[in-house]
């Protein structure tokens, strides 16, 4: 798992176009947009992180002012919502079911088509600045919080309410508990 980070334009497209294709589905998109739905608003936060991280990613000045002002929107939308996440943090295919409470450290490394349901934190242990390393199709549950220098496999369900604070290199795993425990191994 790798978070290479968005560096040209054809990259940023693609990217938006998994991601857009996520919350905005052509089937009930007027009433979506008529009807302010959340949904729309996400994918406005989602859109404007990867805008943000093209620009930071491209050297150049006209880029730099760029992301000044991507940032700037990305982070007052982000108030609104009770969204925090730092440049360079999610591969594609972010999902985020329900807005609020998510803090994602910039530190934090989280692979494709993670999957948040609300009120997650995903970031440092107060000791030190170390974050976690999250594999692909990681799905983590209304109130889950991952925490500290640890590593998670791909495909693990951590449940809502659970804090992660042990690596779990055990692909397709659920988690579950304070402090979270291995509770249903793949079969």
């Amino acid at each position: 798992m790798s978070v290479n980070g968005i560096n040209n334009k054809k990259r940023l497209k693609e990217v938006l176009t998994i991601e857009k294709n996520i919350y905005l589905t052509k089937e009930g998109l007027f009433e979506k947009v008529l009807t302010q739905d959340i949904s729309v608003y996400i994918y406005r936060y989602v859109k404007l992180l990867r805008k943000t991280e093209y620009h930071h990613n491209v050297p150049g000045t006209w880029h730099k002012v760029l992301y000044v002002l991507y940032r700037r929107r990305k982070n007052r939308l982000g108030m609104k919502l009770g969204i925090e996440i730092w440049d360079n943090t999610f591969d594609e295919g972010l999902t985020i079911y329900h807005a609020g409470n998510i803090v994602i450290n910039g530190m934090s490394k989280i692979g494709k088509n993670c999957k948040l349901h609300g009120s997650n934190c995903i970031g440092n242990n107060g000791k030190n600045l170390s974050s976690p390393v999250i594999g692909d199709n990681v799905r983590l549950g209304v109130g889950a919080k991952v925490i500290g220098d640890i590593h998670i496999a791909d495909n693990v369900t951590i449940a809502a309410g659970a804090v992660v604070v042990d690596s779990c290199d055990i692909k397709g795993a659920t988690l579950a508990g304070i402090p979270a425990r291995v509770v249903k191994k793949p079969i």
